[in-house]
């Protein structure tokens, strides 16, 4: 049976025919939930909230919740999930607050949110993301593509993780996460993601280009700004041109590379 007879529907949520909604689930509305999503028991999905299609949504999730925020008052704004999504026991994922930036908490295709893990409101996590248990991505982030997140991870509100970065588990992420990084404890750099860029696809050029500015941004000793003016001035591929124009906008400033004999949990400014 598609709808379960013990599932709490709001007439106004859209249910296409082929989700499956389990035993004491709770669908408020006004809500989309697309082709062949399943819906396991106690799961509460709330309003202004739109799911795409092949989503699995596990145990006791609550979608889409009004905002950790003072300030909201009960105005409409949405959480959107994508396709393909595999989002685990009790995660929680909190609707937009902010109007000036759409007032949205998007979560794009094919992401693993595993169990107790948390999407702050107006947070826009890409493609293929994996957060493991119990990491918290607070308010206003932005995850990029291929990004890995280990168990117990505190982001900060307003940080930014590019693309294909990986972080340890139990970190505490207080600035931007560069494409491509490694960062572990307080807010270091302790490495590229090498195994991640073979896995994604990117060739020996790539990855060659990508080391030199590596080396250069963080081994080299030089100021940020003539760091990044050498970076320019070398192999500008794809993958580094993305590394530079992510570091150009960063608010925060990126994390800084772990010091030989700093502690993992040294906190160093």
């Amino acid at each position: 049976m598609p709808i379960h007879p013990t599932a709490v529907i709001d007439p106004r949520a859209e249910i296409d025919p082929t989700a499956e909604i389990g035993p004491h689930v709770v669908v408020e509305g006004p809500a989309r939930i697309g082709p062949r999503t399943r819906i396991l028991a106690h799961a509460v999905i709330c309003q202004w909230t739109e799911i795409g299609a092949d989503n699995v949504i596990h145990y006791g999730a609550v979608i889409g919740d009004e905002p950790q925020h003072l300030g909201y008052k009960g105005e409409e704004r949405w959480t959107r999930i994508g396709a393909g999504n595999i989002i685990r026991e009790y995660v929680t994922i909190h609707r937009g607050y902010e109007e000036s930036t759409g007032g949205h908490t998007i979560v794009g295709d094919h992401c693993l949110l595993m169990a107790l893990s948390h999407v702050g409101h107006d947070s826009v996590v890409g493609n293929r993301v994996i957060v493991a248990n119990g990491s918290l991505i607070a308010g206003h982030c932005t995850v990029e593509d291929n990004v890995n997140i280990s168990g117990n991870v505190a982001i900060r509100h307003f940080a930014r993780i590019g693309r294909l970065a990986m972080i340890g588990g139990g970190a505490r992420v207080r600035s931007d996460v560069p494409p491509f990084m490694m960062v572990e404890g307080n807010s270091r750099i302790v490495n590229m993601n090498v195994i991640g860029l073979r896995r994604a696809g990117i060739d020996v050029k790539g990855r060659a280009a990508l080391k030199a500015a590596y080396k250069t941004l963080y081994h080299k000793g030089l100021p940020f700004r003539e760091a990044l003016k050498a970076i320019r001035d070398g192999e500008m591929t794809p993958e580094v041109a993305h590394l530079v124009e992510f570091i150009e906008a960063s608010k925060l400033g990126i994390c800084k590379h772990r010091r030989r004999g700093e502690a993992e949990d040294e906190d160093v400014e």
